[in-house]
């Protein structure tokens, strides 16, 4: 039994039929749940870490055994796992991070994604960034689109606020409601670095819906 499907296989013995329905739910039924919540699944991977140690594979093997699987915390595991691999990343396992962004897709992975994994990638190869987050925000697909509107949530300081301009430009006018609050949310962490730019960006920018101007300052006086 590989590490995989050893993770699988303790997500399977543990299900919670109760949860899973309650998570299904709130998921608007896309998915099929085995009822465990982010705290007991980081568990489990965390004490396969410690009995067999960091795992020894390729992001294309973890995209597809994880992305394989009905049940939805095993795409959660493949996002863990990814978070241990990611310092390994290779220039082409771009293809590998699009495809989880376009397959199964909604918030639930999609955020994390954004955040820890197309951050770190371009990062990574700084030389691509422009060209990789040139043809996110441009794609057809709108988990695409997200992905880079947030990819620099983490990023504090080291924020490219004309990359983050760009980003929301290009899809100010989308009345699509996750790219209205992905254009939000981008703002308002940033303002916890540089509230002065964000108050003066939400000022210049009139054309911002009332969703992404209210996340936006959320939090600014």
């Amino acid at each position: 039994m590989d590490y995989i499907e050893a993770l699988y296989e303790e997500v399977r013995g543990m299900q919670n039929p109760a949860e899973a329905v309650k998570m299904a739910s709130y998921m608007k039924n896309k998915f099929t749940f085995a009822g465990l919540r982010a705290p007991i699944l980081n568990h489990i991977v965390k004490k396969h870490v410690k009995m067999y140690g960091r795992p020894d594979l390729k992001i294309e093997t973890v995209v597809k055994k994880c992305w394989g699987y009905q049940l939805r915390e095993m795409q959660y595991i493949g996002l863990y796992v990814i978070d241990l691999l990611k310092k390994d990343f290779q220039e082409e396992d771009l293809t590998h991070l699009e495809y989880i962004v376009t397959k199964k897709s909604w918030w639930d992975t999609i955020d994390h994604i954004a955040k820890h994994h197309l951050g770190h990638y371009v990062q990574s190869f700084p030389e691509t960034k422009n060209e990789v987050i040139e043809r996110w925000i441009n794609a057809s697909n709108m988990w695409m689109n997200r992905s880079a509107i947030l990819h620099q949530l983490s990023y504090k300081e080291r924020t490219d606020e004309e990359r983050l301009t760009y980003v929301i430009e290009k899809k100010i006018d989308d009345p699509e409601f996750f790219i209205r609050k992905a254009i939000g949310w981008a703002l308002r962490e940033y303002a916890k670095t540089n509230p002065d730019w964000v108050r003066t960006f939400v000022e210049k920018h009139p054309d911002l819906s009332p969703l992404s101007r209210k996340e936006a300052l959320k939090h600014i006086k």
